[in-house]
């Protein structure tokens, strides 16, 4: 059985604003790195066997934090990079409706086109480290469609909010992957807001 553990980035000033991230590579703020150790505190209790990270600083940072007291190898995925989700980057909700009432960016990557990259991303992983324990950190939107992807009914899901530095876990077993837990954040108690 191989056991997945999701890490969502610790906060950026961006995630305090309420801008839209996307694959723009905005780095982690204080609280975030406050957050990323937290979370290592908490992680370091059990055993690992790998982390693999998102490609963008603000994920990158929150695996680095985390190996520091985990000790385990880290590596790169570009697969788990955050979707893009084109002009609307750097918008506020506000400038979103305005801009985009329906919602619909432009030049913005699909759901397909993200739930295709993510299940590769999850092949690679279940290939390479069979019956192993992975640290994923990762996006809120990539960690969305991940759950959405692999959950019996979705529709729980669609409605919540990752909160930064939460922490969801999956298993591989029988051929498909299942949610154990999401949106876990009862670490970060000591963490000044949680965003």
């Amino acid at each position: 059985m191989t056991v997945l553990c999701m890490v969502r980035h610790g906060q950026t000033d961006w995630n305090a604003e309420g801008k839209l991230q996307g694959s723009t590579d905005i780095p982690l703020n204080s609280n975030g790195i406050k957050q990323a150790e937290l979370c290592a505190a908490y992680l370091k209790q059990e055993e690992w066997d790998i982390i693999i990270s998102s490609p963008l600083s603000r994920a990158k940072r929150t695996a680095e934090i985390i190996q520091n007291q985990v000790e385990v190898p880290l590596i790169v995925m570009e697969d788990f990079i955050e979707r893009h989700f084109g002009k609307a980057e750097g918008m506020t909700p506000a400038e979103r409706k305005e801009h985009f009432p329906d919602q619909q960016y432009t030049n913005m990557e699909t759901v397909e086109e993200l739930t295709t990259r993510l299940q590769h991303g999850l092949m690679k992983i279940n290939r390479k480290y069979s019956n192993q324990k992975v640290l994923l950190v990762a996006h809120g939107a990539v960690i969305h469609a991940i759950l959405a992807a692999n959950a019996l009914d979705a529709e729980p899901l669609n409605h919540i909010r990752l909160e930064n530095a939460c922490l969801n876990n999956m298993v591989f077993h029988e051929d498909k992957w299942s949610i154990k837990e999401y949106n876990i954040i009862d670490h970060l108690h000591e963490s000044e807001e949680v965003k």
